[in-house]
């Protein structure tokens, strides 16, 4: 578990804080089309307000590449976290300079700003020391609050934690605490579930769990190629038939290891990747030459059940099917009800993360029930793979 410190070492009383936040939220015609990141970092917001801070707000949006793009302002935004604070939010045209100390000077005590794009920059995804400097200048202390950002060495997230007194947020806190739990502490027997369309964009995370699980299940898209590798016919499902031999090395590792990889046993197939097409269940190794994969089948799903009944600690990155489209959720669906009912029972610990994930728990309705799912998407993998984050580094060195 890193060591950092928390806004409990903080007595913000007095102080500006610079919050380093990420409000990089859909948008749709010019509103806020989903509110998860603002209302998940509007906790940390109102702790610092009510023991007395200034509270700037700092975050990117989009790819702006160093230029302003109206389309990428993020003045939206500001209106969507004063309606959820329920406060006035100041807005800053710009994050540095004279119009950011112009509405920082304006604040009063438990006031809270949000400054425009730090992308319209291009010092801060260069993680220039010089621009990290300007953005210090405007504060007291720094909190951050961006997990979902930790895994780019920007200037503020990684230079900046070195020139401010550095802490973590309430945020950042749930997010590492929720991780080590899962991996660097966890209660065993731990199973993680790795699924999704290519083995090429998870080498490294399955390799690092194999060091950390006790059971691997690998789903989706994922799994063709490690039945592939195996000598199973999988008719035309998408597989990355050169990776055999990786997948194979994965296999021999694990068994190594003492880690078991859980392949599907039967599937639902069809001869289309559509909503509603015709489909039907068959065993593994029984995949008519026309047909694909597109789901785990009612064996498969029991199997895991039953599984999941016997393990401490789930967790979970990538669908086991293509959840976006019926018939094809029913794997994922029962088998997240199935984790979460285990979760609500006192029987095990969830953590969960990654796009798709997040994506296919909430259709499966239990996104809630999970004992933590992460909205941070590049930054919970790496995280999962075993590398360094620098935005975590960075308050590692603070503390």
């Amino acid at each position: 578990m890193p060591k950092f410190k928390t806004i409990d070492d903080l007595d913000p009383r007095g102080k500006t804080v610079l919050l380093r936040a990420d409000l990089n939220v859909p948008m749709e015609d010019g509103k806020v089309g989903d509110m998860t990141r603002i209302e998940r970092t509007v906790p940390t917001v109102r702790e610092l307000v009510g023991k007395g801070a200034k509270v700037v707000v700092l975050s990117h949006f989009g790819r702006p590449k160093g230029k302003r793009e109206p389309g990428m302002s993020l003045k939206p935004v500001a209106d969507a976290l004063a309606a959820v604070l329920g406060t006035p939010v100041a807005f800053g045209d710009d994050c540095v300079g004279p119009d950011a100390e112009k509405t920082v000077r304006g604040l009063s005590e438990g006031g809270v700003a949000l400054l425009e794009n730090l992308r319209y920059h291009a010092e801060e995804e260069k993680n220039d020391r010089a621009f990290a400097e300007k953005l210090a200048a405007l504060g007291d202390v720094f909190v951050n609050d961006a997990f979902s950002a930790a895994h780019r060495a920007h200037a503020s997230t990684e230079a900046l934690a070195q020139l401010l007194p550095a802490y973590a947020g309430r945020l950042m806190q749930e997010e590492l605490e929720a991780l080590g739990r899962a991996l660097e502490h966890p209660e065993r027997p731990v199973m993680a579930i790795v699924g999704g369309a290519k083995v090429s964009t998870k080498i490294d995370l399955l390799q690092n769990l194999l060091a950390k699980v006790d059971l691997l299940v690998i789903g989706g898209g994922m799994a063709n190629t490690f039945l592939h590798a195996m000598g199973t016919d999988i008719g035309k499902s998408l597989c990355e038939k050169d990776l055999a031999d990786t997948a194979r090395g994965i296999i021999d590792a694990a068994k190594a290891r003492g880690c078991e990889i859980v392949l599907p046993v039967d599937a639902a197939v069809a001869s289309e990747f559509k909503a509603g097409a015709a489909s039907t269940i068959v065993p593994i190794g029984e995949v008519p030459a026309d047909r694909m994969i597109l789901d785990v089948g009612p064996a498969s799903i029991e199997d895991l059940k039953k599984r999941l009944a016997g393990v401490r600690t789930l967790v979970w990155n990538g669908p086991l099917g293509a959840f976006e489209i019926e018939p094809f959720d029913k794997g994922t669906n029962a088998v997240a009800q199935a984790a979460a009912d285990l979760t609500e029972a006192g029987k095990l610990v969830t953590v969960a993360g990654g796009g798709d994930t997040v994506a296919a728990l909430a259709r499966a309705g239990v996104e809630e029930r999970f004992t933590y799912v992460s909205t941070a998407g590049g930054a919970f993998l790496e995280w999962l793979e075993g590398k360094t984050l620098p935005g975590v580094a960075a308050l590692e060195k603070a503390a």
